[in-house]
């Protein structure tokens, strides 16, 4: 095979490949359906002028049989008047006519014949468009339910463009939400261990340890210095514990309201009303 021969292999077999894509079933059915159609009307056409041309042979024959038995009348009346020429005349023409007749004859046998076979054609084309009309019809809806049984397998396994578009979208959102829920946790982590605050501070590790050790040591005076007030506290006033309690009570009572008759006396009446209640 040459260059020529395979590069026009190729450039067919790449053609053809491109017109499967892109055929559809549906429109093809429909189409050589239409062609069926058309060639039926055309055969339907030829049997009409058949037809016609038949019958102008017909009436071309029917003249001539009138002229036949019009020159034979002609014969038979030139024979009465012994006029033997005129008869001969009219016997001529006579015969002339009925070879034209033969001739005429034949003719609309042929074309008898030719109709005959054709309106047989046409019967079988026409039952194979009413098969082939039907099965077209089954093959369309085959195909649509095909069709429609593949996009949604395509979309029930995701493996349609758009379902796959949209598991990467799925896919990314996840990552992202995913790391910024790590990102959210180590964030509380490091405020729990004061990882921030150790940013913030202008102290080093050192600073932070002596300062820590420094504010213990202040509390631990100071704990003892209250302690050792407590405990002399604790023997200097204990002979004095009576008189402050006396002390305590007396300023108690001073601080005390006077007592209103009239509010007391209201008071009575509730719990006198409370009591009766209950």
């Amino acid at each position: 095979m040459g260059i020529l021969s395979r590069a026009s292999y190729v450039i067919r077999s790449k053609v053809n490949a491109v017109l499967n894509r892109a055929e559809d079933p549906s429109e093809t059915l429909d189409y050589s359906y239409e062609r069926l159609r058309d060639e039926l009307q055309d055969v339907k056409k030829g049997i009409a002028d058949l037809t016609t041309q038949k019958k102008r042979l017909e009436i071309q024959k029917r003249r001539l049989d009138e002229n036949v038995e019009k020159h034979n009348e002609q014969a038979r009346q030139a024979v009465r008047q012994d006029r033997e020429d005129l008869a001969r005349r009219a016997l001529e023409k006579k015969k002339q006519k009925m070879a034209q007749i033969e001739e005429l004859e034949a003719q609309i046998a042929d074309l008898q014949r030719t109709q005959d076979n054709l309106v047989e054609k046409k019967d079988e084309l026409q039952s194979r468009i009413e098969r082939f009309r039907t099965e077209k019809e089954t093959m369309k809806a085959r195909y649509q339910a095909a069709e429609a049984s593949t996009r949604v397998g395509e979309a029930m396994t995701g493996a349609g463009d758009e379902m796959e578009n949209v598991a990467r979208s799925i896919e990314r959102a996840r990552e992202k939400t995913e790391d910024m829920e790590a990102r959210s946790a180590a964030m509380d982590e490091l405020q729990e261990t004061g990882a921030f605050e150790d940013v913030l501070s202008d102290k080093d590790a050192l600073d932070r340890e002596l300062e820590a050790m420094r504010q213990g040591g202040e509390i631990d005076a100071e704990l003892e210095t209250l302690r050792a007030e407590v405990g002399g506290e604790s023997e200097a006033g204990a002979d004095t514990d009576e008189d402050v309690e006396i002390e305590l009570e007396e300023e108690l009572e001073e601080e005390a309201e006077p007592e209103d008759p009239e509010i007391e006396a209201e008071l009575e009446d509730i719990k006198q009303d409370e009591s009766e209640d209950g």
